[in-house]
């Protein structure tokens, strides 16, 4: 216990919260200003890069949970002083990475078409055009987005955030300086906008390879691990990801399904509802950065088999997430009516944006610690299917059923699907807690 309690001091904990923090709000603000860039594409490429990106995010999701996967294998390892196995983890994390994005990015560049009149068939031609675009020069980057996560997950295991968070300011401002390239000066639409993202994303990848390779980390990459192929090893890392990857596709299918259920409420509702999903974004930021410190500190405590030391880490973390997520969800609740005044909204639109935010806030303070940090502790200790079976049935018996049953049926529009989704983060909250307080998390063994 002394020795994790030193390697996780406070200023440790710090060192890696800080930077996971900025990054996130660093990627926040710059979507806002691209954005803003795309809106003077014109109509059809803001509908465009709106529709497309809602097909990316799925695969933008699968690449999440495999490079969650690693960085809970990568983490144990690195927990039970096992750099070797670590750095062979990480290689074939890249392997994958590799391999799956590239088939994924040729299905969609086959399909793209073909795909997009089955979703979208009725948009006008072109906003067909212009999605088809997007998703094309979408598709070229899946791998480096891959690539990158893989390399980020490296470097996460390891504590090492301020690295991404860097590199993610790097290529944000290459993203925004080449958004403002193309769309004002060479005037390529959504050409224009599509483009500096995919040169962004092979940016980030290829430096994060570079950096991994770099022999004075503890964890590296290695050109004979990253060639050879690990059943063994890639079975643990898709224990963990192909659950995650079960849950989030899921979780993305139900909020499409919300999606369509908000626009039978009325132009005002649906305006409210878009502008208060921006602000819970930003609200969300302070959970979500938590997520993978908790798995980098209860990976290493189990991997070491260091339960008395997970215990702590457990409690100690949930703590510092109910502060920070306490504090800043108030702050961006009060700063609210100030951000009101930059919508061109009716008065009665705004007042429903302020009750939807108090809703948010309040409960994305005292439960989101315990459905959304806490959990990722359970995955980092093994403790995949049961976390997957609560969240796949959390969102389909309470998010989804309860916001047709309050939003539709009862009549609450947007306010009773608010309230199905923290019924949601409440049940999974409880559940959560129980399960860690019970310590069956305890028991089971990753690597």
């Amino acid at each position: 216990m002394d020795e994790q309690t030193e390697l996780f001091s406070n200023k440790a904990l710090k060192e890696m919260i800080v930077p996971l923090f900025l990054e996130q709000l660093l990627v926040m603000l710059v979507g806002l200003a691209d954005t803003l860039v795309v809106s003077y594409a014109g109509e059809a490429a803001v509908s465009g890069v709106s529709l497309v990106n809602q097909f990316n995010t799925i695969f933008i999701y699968l690449f999440t949970a495999l490079a969650s996967g690693g960085a809970v294998v990568i983490s144990q390892y690195i927990g039970r002083k096992e750099a070797d196995a670590a750095g062979e983890a990480a290689s074939q994390l890249l392997l994958f990475s590799v391999i799956f994005s590239a088939l994924v990015s040729a299905f969609v560049l086959i399909g793209n078409e073909r795909m997009l009149r089955l979703m979208f068939g009725k948009v006008e031609s072109d906003v067909m055009q212009a999605c088809i675009t997007y998703l094309r020069i979408s598709a070229y980057s899946y791998p480096a987005l891959a690539v990158y996560n893989a390399g980020a997950a490296l470097f996460r295991s390891m504590g090492k955030t301020s690295v991404t968070m860097y590199l993610s300011v790097a290529s944000n401002i290459i993203n925004v300086i080449g958004n403002l390239i193309g769309v004002f000066v060479l005037r390529a639409g959504v050409a224009g906008v599509a483009w500096p993202s995919l040169i962004a994303r092979t940016f980030s990848a290829v430096v994060i390879t570079v950096l991994c390779f770099h022999k004075k980390n503890d964890v590296i990459y290695a050109r004979k691990w990253i060639f050879q192929w690990n059943g063994e090893m890639m079975r643990h890392i898709l224990r963990i990801a192909i659950p995650n990857g079960l849950e989030n596709g899921i979780f993305q299918l139900v909020k499409v399904a919300l999606s369509s259920m908000v626009a039978l409420f009325g132009t005002y509702q649906i305006a409210a509802n878009g502008v208060a999903q921006s602000i819970w974004s930003l609200a969300a930021l302070a959970g979500v950065a938590m997520g993978p410190v908790f798995i980098t500190v209860i990976g290493q405590c189990m991997g070491n088999r260091d339960t008395q030391a997970a215990e702590v880490y457990f409690q100690k973390l949930t703590k510092i997430t109910l502060l920070l997520s306490s504090a800043w969800n108030l702050l961006v609740f009060l700063l609210t009516p100030l951000f009101m005044r930059f919508y061109a909204l009716e008065p009665d639109t705004k007042r429903l944006v302020i009750l939807l935010v108090l809703i948010h806030n309040l409960f994305n303070a005292v439960a989101y610690p315990f459905s959304g940090a806490l959990s990722n502790g359970l995955r980092a200790a093994g403790d995949v299917k049961f976390t997957m079976y609560v969240s796949v049935l959390s969102t389909i018996a309470v998010r989804l059923l309860l916001s047709w049953l309050l939003g539709v049926v009862l009549q609450m529009g947007v306010v009773g699907i608010a309230l199905a989704m923290v019924g949601d983060w409440i049940v999974r909250a409880v559940v959560f807690f129980w399960r860690q307080r019970s310590g069956k998390w305890k028991t089971f063994q990753v690597i």
